[in-house]
């Protein structure tokens, strides 16, 4: 349920920029989705970089993942995952498998990574906000 919300939420948002050509509308709409989508991914960069985040204090993205090219930690590097996320399931867009990549961790394991390894309540810990903030983020590497 929380994962069809976010979507929802997220397609709804996606679609809104799309239809913010000029076409003699109120200009100040526009700009207002542009900055809206440049504070998401500016919020998700702050939230990637806590070491813990969350109400119970869960690792951050950071503790496990590296955003360096070929650097890994515990997890994959997170180098280049925006362009790479819309590749792995055939059907499945980028912005689709981040966000069941976080909300159900161990949906779409990748390399040689195992079950298990990546924390597995993000759904019930993080905002859907945050979610999006941190999908929005994930989408610039």
């Amino acid at each position: 349920m929380k994962k069809s919300l976010v979507l929802m939420m997220l397609l709804l948002a996606l679609a809104l920029t799309a239809c913010g050509g000029d076409s003699g509308g109120d200009s100040d709409v526009d700009s207002s989705s542009a900055d809206a989508a440049s504070l998401s991914v500016a919020r998700g960069e702050e939230l990637y970089n806590q070491t813990v985040i969350g109400p119970v204090s869960s690792p951050g993205c950071i503790t496990c993942h590296s955003l360096e090219p070929d650097i890994v930690l515990v997890g994959p590097s997170h180098y280049g995952v925006g362009a790479r996320a819309g590749e792995y399931v055939e059907g499945m867009s980028a912005e689709e498998y981040l966000y069941e990549s976080i909300l159900d961790s161990d949906s779409h394991l990748v390399d040689e990574y195992v079950a298990g390894v990546m924390y597995q309540n993000y759904a019930d810990e993080l905002e859907p906000s945050e979610v999006d903030d941190l999908v929005a983020f994930l989408l610039t590497q």
